[in-house]
C-alpha cells in the first residue's frame, strides 16, 4: 500500500502569492525516493521532522508542534536540512557538517584547506579567517611540484574502483591514486599542499596524478544526491601547484591562500553543488589582500575585455576587511565608494563582533562600552583576564577570535557550525500573538536539535563545547510590517523613515514585535538545553539573506523590502531540465540566460537555440498586499540608502544576536552620506558589524535579463492572463513527471541562500 501511494502523483502545496514555489521546490529540494520519483513537499516535511525529532530527542508535543509549522510553511528548518535532512547520509558523524549552511575556519594549517573543501562538496557556506595571525603559522613553501596528470577519468571498472585516495612516495617522485569519493577528492587535494613544504624530498617533487578510478561525469552521486562531474577536477592540481611553485622561499600571503581555497571551488561548482558560497577575511592592513580584485577585468588594444586568468578563481568569494580598530570617517565611505563600483571592500568592525559574540561576560551595556574601549586598544585580552581570572588561556584566545563570519555574514564565531531556521513572517497574523509564538518556538526547537552533534574534527568540536550557536532568523519581515501597520508605514517608508511623532510609534511597534520574538527564540532555546544537558547558547537570533525558501511562501527575502510590488521573477535551470518544461506546460515563459550569446556577442532569443546552455524561466510575481488601497502609488525603488539603514539597524539592535545579513542598495550620490552613517554607528557602539553594499540604477535595463524586473499593474495582470491561457495543467506535479527522467544534476540549496549572489557581476566597463 505504502509502495502504491509513492508512485502516485502529488502536487507540493505552496500559496497562490507565491508562484515561483513549484519550480524552486522541485529544483532545489525534492530528493528522488528509492523508485525514482521526487518527494513532494508533504515527504520533504515527514523526512526532515522525523530526523529533528530522533536527532533532537524531541516530545510528541514538540514534534506535533513542528509538524503544525513546517507543513503550513510558517517556520522551516535549514536548506540544508530540507535537503539532507532525515537521510542515512546525514546520520553518519563524518557527514554531520552536511547539515548546516554556515561554517567558518581559521587557516592556520594545510588541514584546514582540506575541510573547507570538504564543506564546500556537502553544499555548507565556508568563511575562511586569513589574518596574519593564522595564515603565518603555515610552513614555508620549500618545494617545487611538477604534477604529471596520468589516467583516464572513468577508466577503472566501478567494482575495483577505489575510495580512498592511496599516497605513493618513492624518493622524489610521489604518486597520487585519486580516490572515487568526496573525501578521496579532499585528501588529494590536501596532500598537494602538504607536499609542497614536506621536508623528506631533496629536490623537485615529480607528482603523478592518476585519475582512473574517479568517475565519469553524470553518475549518480548516492549519499548526498546529484550527479559527479569531475570537469576542472584535472586543472586543480595543476593550478595548486602553479600557486604553491610562485612561492618558494616564503610562506603564502593573504591573496594566494585565497586562490588555493577558490580552486577547490572551482572544481565544485564544476562538479554540480549549485553555488560555491564563500567569504575570505583579511586584515585591514593588508593592502595585497584589499586590492585582490583590483583590475580583474583587463581591456587590450583592441577594446576587448578579458578577465585576468591567473585570479579567475577569486571570484568563488567575497571579500571583506577586517577592522579591530573603529575605522575613520575616511575610511568608511572610501569603503562605500569601493562598493559602489566593485561590489567588494566591506568593513567589518570586529570589536561589535567580538562583544556580541561574549555577552555572557558582557552582561550590561556598561560592561560591553567599557570592553569595546578596551579592545580598540589592544587591551581586550587583558580586560578578560582581570576579570575573569578562571578561565584559561585556549577560551581567552577562542572568546576574542569570535569575528568570523559565514559567507553572507549573519552568522558570528571562531571556527564554527551554527545551525538555522527560519520563520516566514509574511504568513503569520500580525494580531496573533499564539501564532508567532508557535512558529519562533518550531524555529527554536529545530536549531537546538543539531546541538547533539559531535564534530570528528577537534577543533570543531572544541568550539561547539566552547561556544554552542544557533540561528533562528525570519523572512518576509517587510511584508509582515505592512500589514500589521498598513499603508501609512509605506508612506513613512517613501519619506525616508523620519522620526516624526508618527515615525516614533512606527519604530516603537517594530522594536515590540522583534522584542517578542528574540525573547521567544532564547527562552525555548535555553530551556530545551537545560533539559537536555547541553550548554546554553549566548546568542540565538540572526536574520539570514533568505533568497530560495522565500520564494516558497512569497516572501520580501529577509529584513530587506521587495524589488516592486510587480515583478518578473527569473529562476535559472539547465537547459531542457525537467522542472524548466514543466514550468513551460504549466504556462511560464523560458529565455536563454544572460551568459548564452551569439558569435557577436548579442543575447539569444530562442531557448531551444542549439548555442543556448542555460534557462531562465520567467514569473509574474505580486507581493501580498500589492492591491492594498493606496500602495501601488509607493515606488519602493526611491526608499533610500540611509532608510534602509535604518530599518536594518531596528533589526540588529532588538531582534538579532549574531549579526544581519543585509545588503544596502545606494545610488551613486548617496556613498558619502551612507559612509557617513555607518561611520556614526560604529563610533557610537550602536551594534553595526558588517553589511554587504549593492549601486542601484534607476534604469534596471541597464542589465538585461536580471532576476528581478519590475513591471506594472496592468502588465502584471496582461502577463498572468498569458499564463492562465497557455497552462496545459493545474497540476505541476503531474507536468514534472511527463518529463522526468535520469537524476537532478543539483544538490539541493547552496551554502548562501541569497538573492544577492544572483545579481550579475559588475561590468568592466
Amino acid at each position: 500500500m505504502v509502495r502504491e501511494l509513492e508512485r502516485k502523483p502529488q502536487s507540493a502545496e505552496f500559496p497562490v502569492t507565491a508562484p515561483a514555489a513549484n519550480p524552486v521546490f522541485f529544483r532545489t529540494y525534492s530528493r528522488r525516493n528509492d523508485l525514482g520519483m521526487r518527494e513532494s513537499w508533504s515527504r520533504v516535511c515527514d523526512r526532515t521532522i522525523k530526523g529533528l525529532v530522533e536527532l533532537g530527542k524531541l516530545t510528541p508535543q514538540e514534534a506535533e508542534l513542528l509538524t503544525k509549522m513546517e507543513r503550513s510553511i510558517k517556520a522551516l528548518p535549514s536548506g540544508r536540512w530540507l535537503w539532507v535532512g532525515g537521510t542515512e547520509w546525514i546520520k553518519k558523524p563524518r557527514n554531520f557538517s552536511g547539515g548546516y549552511n554556515c561554517t567558518s575556519t581559521n587557516l592556520e594549517d594545510w588541514k584546514a584547506f582540506g575541510l573547507m573543501m570538504d564543506l564546500a562538496m556537502m553544499g555548507c557556506g565556508t568563511g575562511a579567517i586569513l589574518e596574519p595571525k593564522y595564515i603565518n603559522k603555515l610552513p614555508p613553501i620549500r618545494n617545487k611540484l611538477n604534477v604529471i596528470l596520468q589516467g583516464e577519468i572513468g577508466a577503472t571498472p566501478v567494482q575495483l574502483r577505489r575510495e580512498e585516495t592511496f599516497v605513493k612516495i618513492e624518493a622524489n617522485q610521489v604518486t597520487i591514486y585519486v580516490g572515487d569519493s568526496r573525501i578521496g577528492w579532499v585528501k588529494s587535494y590536501q596532500t598537494i599542499l602538504e607536499l609542497s613544504t614536506d621536508n623528506r624530498f631533496t629536490d623537485e617533487v615529480k607528482v603523478i596524478v592518476d585519475l582512473s578510478d574517479v568517475r565519469k561525469a553524470g553518475e549518480t552521486l548516492k549519499g548526498f544526491g546529484g550527479v559527479a562531474n569531475p570537469v576542472k577536477l584535472p586543472e586543480l592540481y595543476t593550478n595548486c601547484a602553479s600557486i604553491l611553485n610562485k612561492a618558494i622561499g616564503r610562506q603564502l600571503n593573504s591573496v594566494e591562500c585565497c586562490l588555493l581555497i577558490d580552486q577547490a571551488a572551482v572544481t565544485i561548482v564544476a562538479g554540480n553543488i549549485r553555488r560555491s558560497a564563500g567569504i575570505r577575511q583579511g586584515a585591514s592592513n593588508d593592502t595585497l589582500f584589499a586590492d585582490a580584485k583590483a583590475n580583474l577585468w583587463q581591456q587590450d588594444a583592441e577594446g576587448n575585455w578579458r578577465i585576468d586568468p591567473e585570479r579567475d578563481a577569486l571570484r568563488m568569494a567575497n571579500h571583506s576587511r577586517v577592522y579591530h580598530y573603529k575605522p575613520t570617517l575616511e575610511e568608511c565611505i572610501d569603503a562605500v565608494r569601493k562598493q559602489y563600483y566593485s561590489g567588494e571592500g566591506a568593513i567589518q568592525w570586529a570589536g561589535e563582533a567580538v562583544a556580541r559574540s561574549n555577552c555572557d561576560l558582557l552582561s550590561t551595556k556598561e560592561l560591553k562600552i567599557d570592553f569595546l574601549k578596551a579592545y580598540e586598544k589592544g587591551q581586550a585580552k587583558q580586560w578578560l583576564q582581570e576579570r575573569h581570572p578562571n578561565i584559561d588561556d585556549n577560551e581567552i584566545e577562542h572568546r576574542l577570535g569570535r569575528f568570523g563570519l559565514n559567507p553572507c555574514g549573519e552568522i558570528i564565531g571562531s571556527n564554527f557550525f551554527c545551525n538555522l531556521a527560519e520563520v516566514h513572517l509574511n504568513l503569520l497574523d500580525p494580531d496573533n500573538y499564539r501564532e508567532q509564538e508557535e512558529a519562533f518556538t518550531a524555529g527554536a526547537l529545530s536549531v537546538a536539535a543539531l546541538l547533539h552533534h559531535k564534530f570528528l574534527e577537534p577543533r570543531y568540536q572544541y568550539s561547539r563545547e566552547l561556544d554552542p550557536i544557533v540561528g533562528v532568523s525570519f523572512t518576509g519581515l517587510f511584508d509582515f510590517f505592512v500589514h500589521a501597520l498598513g499603508v501609512e508605514w509605506l508612506r513613512w517608508w517613501e519619506q525616508g523613515r523620519p522620526e516624526t511623532p508618527q515615525g516614533l510609534t512606527f519604530k516603537a511597534k517594530e522594536q515590540e514585535y522583534l522584542t517578542r520574538w528574540k525573547e521567544i527564540v532564547h527562552k525555548v532555546v535555553w530551556q530545551y538545553c537545560d533539559k537536555h544537558g547541553l550548554k546554553r547558547p549566548n546568542r540565538c537570533t540572526t536574520v539570514q539573506p533568505s533568497g530560495t525558501k522565500s520564494l516558497l511562501t512569497g516572501a520580501s527575502p529577509g529584513w530587506h523590502p521587495p524589488k516592486a510590488q510587480r515583478f518578473i521573477r527569473r529562476i535559472t535551470c539547465r537547459k531542457n531540465d525537467p522542472v524548466a518544461l514543466a514550468c513551460l506546460d504549466y504556462g511560464y515563459t523560458i529565455v536563454p540566460s544572460q551568459s548564452d550569446k551569439d558569435e557577436n556577442g548579442n543575447l539569444l532569443h530562442d531557448p531551444f537555440d542549439p548555442r543556448c546552455t542555460e534557462w531562465l524561466v520567467e514569473i509574474p510575481v505580486a507581493v501580498s498586499w500589492a492591491d492594498l488601497p493606496g500602495a501601488s502609488e509607493i515606488d519602493i525603488s526611491k526608499f533610500n540608502a540611509l532608510a534602509q539603514t535604518d530599518f536594518y539597524m531596528q533589526v540588529q539592535k532588538h531582534y538579532v544576536t549574531h549579526n544581519t545579513s543585509a545588503t544596502i542598495e545606494l545610488r551613486e550620490n548617496e556613498i558619502e552620506i551612507l559612509g557617513t552613517r555607518i561611520y556614526e554607528a560604529i563610533r557610537d557602539d550602536e551594534g553595526y558589524i558588517s553589511a554587504a553594499l549593492l549601486a542601484r540604477f534607476d534604469d534596471l535595463q541597464t542589465f538585461p535579463r536580471l532576476p528581478f524586473e519590475p513591471i506594472s499593474k496592468d502588465k502584471y495582470e496582461q502577463l498572468s492572463q498569458e499564463v492562465e491561457r497557455r497552462r496545459k495543467t493545474d497540476d505541476f506535479y503531474a507536468a514534472l513527471s511527463r518529463y522526468d527522467f535520469g537524476e537532478m544534476s543539483e544538490a539541493g540549496p547552496a551554502g548562501c541562500d541569497s538573492d544577492k549572489c544572483m545579481m550579475p557581476e559588475q561590468s568592466p566597463n
